[in-house]
């Protein structure tokens, strides 16, 4: 070795590295979320489906979380979800300039470095022949300005060889800190879920340095620490579990009271939002707070959701909130329920692209406590639009969203629900003209009042009297002004359910032969069944004339028999304003409620909306200058501690 060769090495030896990606394999080698970790399909054909290959047919075995074997002339590529590196992100938020992946291996190997752009097309950057030990290559980060990812394959070329553990590791000195976080945790009636969560929380080694306490606020009447397994996923945490029990206020008041026990205790980075109900990856978790450490800014970091009942699809790769409509959405040229047993992240051009998000679900998000003092806490809203409209306020203060890949919760998915029309329908209204008015640029919040409006009336054509009524609950609540928000907080819900159990459409019979066999008055037209109108000019015949059919009498039959029994997916407006009754299925399919067609109903609420709706426009500078002037107030931990000291149903834990 030359001089020069010897001072490189020294020099190489003293710079202090931190491991920011550790390769893991799911626990029990899951089949189903084996495609998320490692890929044996081997595809190069972009765009086609690959299905996935079981490791006993690709001659590999899982040996644990770090390691896995494979035998003589078998291959497999660490080009997947959880193990590729998303070079592109580092690059753009990190001020980290290469990163050096290093291999353990036993056995000879064939080891093969590759690298993509934001197109998605690959390009091998290092081949590596290598025996027994350690195989360290350092790739610079400089050409991923729009994206991409670094990812290896391993060939078994010289006998069976063994994975020991690989990891992505980058020089310590650009972390802004060495941090640490606090996780809340916000439950109501789901203890087992909750209690399972805490399980893999405390039993994983990677997280006992990271995590400094885990709040879970129990605002359920289902207590966490009842469930039979609380003592021992308690010991598992070793002393770092709080239960903090109180009444129940929603998602917002319950992440809101885990940031105030975070500042409060004074010992953490960061406090990391967990839904109660997902299953966590203890490495994204991980990753999410390093990269929170070396973010060049205060980040707020958000993990990716993948659905709990089929878990290798992935419910958004990014999301935005759209200022002129007001509504949120998955960024342009991505995809919904990606699935990445079929399509792996290697041969999907699309997922190769950075996509810089509005906002990240609460299912899990990393908030630095610089946000929590400069930001404040959650709108108090109860549910929906907290999580989009927090990232919205923290990107006014200069504190960016980043969706990270390679951090990722399993959640239950939204196709077995729709919340727009059950008693979710009134914080789905409210909130979103409520983060209208804090945050959009438009006079007159833009699209929102029309396509609002637009809303209502499908809603009165589709015959769902109860989902309009709670509607116009959440204008008219919105229009008394920012001090309703904290006063109702914690006594609309029993509201909201109780004036929807008026209405028939809302009522769930769970019995099959709950109604009478249906019983058309009149054929179908042509004896084709309805289907959805085609452009613009049919769309409006069809509500122009569905419209006039909610003014005429409804026949008295009608009122017992249904007319039609109508699946989910097939109850949009263009079907049911042409009826007089219909039996419709729930989303989850365990019941079905009576439409009933209600003329009287219609014109009334017709009429309220349509003045509503005037009003809000009408209103809207005052109205919103109200609301921005109150939100440094109402987000405030001292009006928020008020809040929980007035909703304590029980004492502390």
């Amino acid at each position: 070795m030359t001089i020069m060769e010897e001072l490189e090495a020294a020099s190489d030896a003293e710079v202090s590295r931190r491991v920011v990606h550790r390769i893991v394999l799911p626990p029990d080698a899951d089949p189903d979320t084996l495609p998320l970790y490692v890929d044996f399909t081997m595809a190069r054909a972009v765009g086609e489906a690959h299905p996935a290959v079981p490791p006993t047919e690709a001659g590999a075995e899982i040996l644990g979380r770090r390691s896995m074997r494979l035998d003589s002339g078998s291959e497999a590529s660490f080009g997947a979800y959880f193990s590729a590196f998303p070079a592109g992100y580092w690059r753009r938020w990190t001020d980290v300039s290469e990163v050096r992946l290093s291999i353990r291996l036993s056995g000879g190997a064939t080891v093969a470095v590759y690298k993509s752009n934001a197109r998605g097309n690959p390009q091998r950057v290092r081949l590596i022949h290598s025996a027994d030990g350690v195989v360290d290559v350092d790739l610079t980060l400089v050409p991923f300005g729009d994206g991409g990812w670094y990812w290896f394959d391993l060939y078994a070329s010289d006998g069976a060889v063994t994975l020991q553990s690989a990891e992505w590791s980058v020089a310590s000195s650009h972390a802004r800190k060495d941090g640490t976080a606090s996780i809340a945790i916000t439950t109501f009636n789901r203890p087992d879920y909750c209690v399972a969560q805490l399980h893999t929380l405390g039993a994983d080694d990677g997280l006992k340095d990271l995590i400094d306490r885990v709040y879970v606020v129990d605002q359920g009447t289902q207590l966490v620490q009842d469930e039979p397994d609380f003592a021992a996923a308690e010991a598992g945490l070793g002393g770092r579990l709080s239960v903090v029990r109180q009444g129940n206020l929603g998602g917002s008041g319950g992440f809101s009271r885990g940031m105030a026990e975070t500042l409060r205790a004074g010992e953490s980075d960061y406090v990391l939002l967990l839904d109660d109900d997902v299953v966590s990856e203890p490495e994204g978790v991980a990753r999410a707070v390093a990269f929170g450490d070396f973010a060049r800014i205060p980040t707020i970091v958000g993990g990716h959701m993948f659905s709990m009942h089929e878990k290798s699809c992935l419910h958004a790769f990014g999301e935005r909130v759209n200022r002129y409509k007001f509504w949120w959405g998955k960024i342009e040229n991505t995809f919904d329920h990606h699935d990445f047993s079929l399509h792996p992240l290697r041969t999907t051009p699309w997922l190769h692209q950075r996509v810089d998000v509005d906002y990240n679900g609460w299912w899990m998000s990393l908030i630095p406590v610089e946000a929590l003092r400069s930001v404040g806490l959650s709108l108090p809203v109860f549910i929906k639009w907290d999580d989009a409209e927090y990232s919205l306020r923290a990107a006014d203060k200069g504190i960016p969203t980043v969706s990270l890949p390679g951090a990722a919760v399993w959640h239950v998915p939204w196709v077995d629900k729709d919340d727009a029309i059950d008693w979710q329908a009134y914080y789905h209204q409210r909130n979103r003209w409520l983060a209208a008015m804090l945050h959009s640029p438009y006079r007159r919040g833009g699209e929102l009042p029309r396509a609002s409006l637009i809303g209502d009336i499908k809603h009165l054509l589709q015959l769902q009297y109860s989902a309009v009524e709670l509607r116009l609950k959440a204008l008219e609540d919105l229009l008394e002004g920012p001090h309703h928000l904290h006063a109702t907080i914690g006594k609309t819900l029993p509201e909201v359910r109780a004036l929807r159990a008026k209405f028939s459409d809302a009522v769930v019979e769970r019995t099959p032969g709950a109604f009478p066999l249906t019983r058309h008055h009149r054929p179908a037209p042509k004896g084709t069944m309805p289907s959805a109108p085609a452009g613009k000019g049919k769309a409006l015949v069809s509500a122009l004339t569905g419209m006039a059919k909610q003014l005429r009498s409804v026949r008295p039959e009608a009122l017992k028999v249904p007319e039609e029994r109508v699946s989910t997916s097939a109850a949009k407006w263009w079907r049911l304003s042409h009826l007089d009754s219909a039996v419709v299925t729930s989303a989850d399919g365990t019941g079905a409620s009576m439409y009933v067609r209600d003329p009287k109903k219609f014109r009334a609420y017709l009429v309220r909306t349509v003045r509503l709706h005037r009003q809000l426009r009408t209103q809207w500078g005052p109205l919103s200058r109200q609301y921005r002037q109150a939100m440094p107030s109402f987000t405030s931990v001292e009006v928020w501690g008020a809040t929980f000291g007035a909703n304590t149903a029980r004492e502390d834990a």
